[in-house]
């Protein structure tokens, strides 16, 4: 769980042109103080402390204004900028290296209780206000422009025709 949080706030640093020293990103950086917390409340929740992860769920809520659902499987060196907004699913999964941004819905289009959230790859980027609705795969470094609606799986970024990787993590 440390070790998450140190890629965390590395990658808050890397991604953040404004961001001030570590200490201060790890303090006070809503994304990654909701990040390290839903860690914490993963771990209960895997444990079968369901309710009190969905405590501390609705605590980083409340302080952060980003809801992430416990059972939500979130990779290393993920960073959430400004973060008011963005909902992550019961089902939903963030690999590796993504970053989302304010307003990002990882939501469900079913009341069933079955896998019904997106699942992104890793070194993904999720720009304000999109969202990403249903249990759709979305490819290794592929770009969520702003306020997209997303309902279809989308390919790794670097397999589409002719168009390398953006960049590697």
């Amino acid at each position: 769980m440390f070790k998450c949080t140190q890629e965390d706030v590395r990658a808050a640093k890397k991604f953040d042109p404004a961001a001030p020293c570590c200490l201060m990103i790890f303090l006070a950086y809503p994304g990654v103080i909701a990040l390290r917390r839903h860690r914490f409340a993963h771990k209960l929740y895997n444990k079968g402390f369901k309710n009190l992860a969905r405590w501390i769920s609705y605590k980083t809520r409340k302080k952060t204004g980003i809801d992430i659902h416990p059972a939500a499987k979130i990779g290393h060196g993920v960073f959430i900028d400004h973060g008011m907004g963005v909902v992550i699913g019961e089902t939903a999964v963030v690999g590796d290296h993504c970053v989302l941004y304010h307003g990002v819905t990882l939501g469900a289009n079913t009341f069933d209780k079955v896998d019904r959230h997106p699942k992104l790859g890793n070194n993904v980027i999720v720009y304000a206000n999109a969202t990403i609705i249903g249990p759709i795969k979305i490819g290794d470094n592929s770009i969520i422009a702003a306020n997209a609606v997303v309902v279809k799986d989308a390919p790794p970024f670097s397999k589409l025709k002719g168009i390398p990787a953006h960049r590697n993590s």
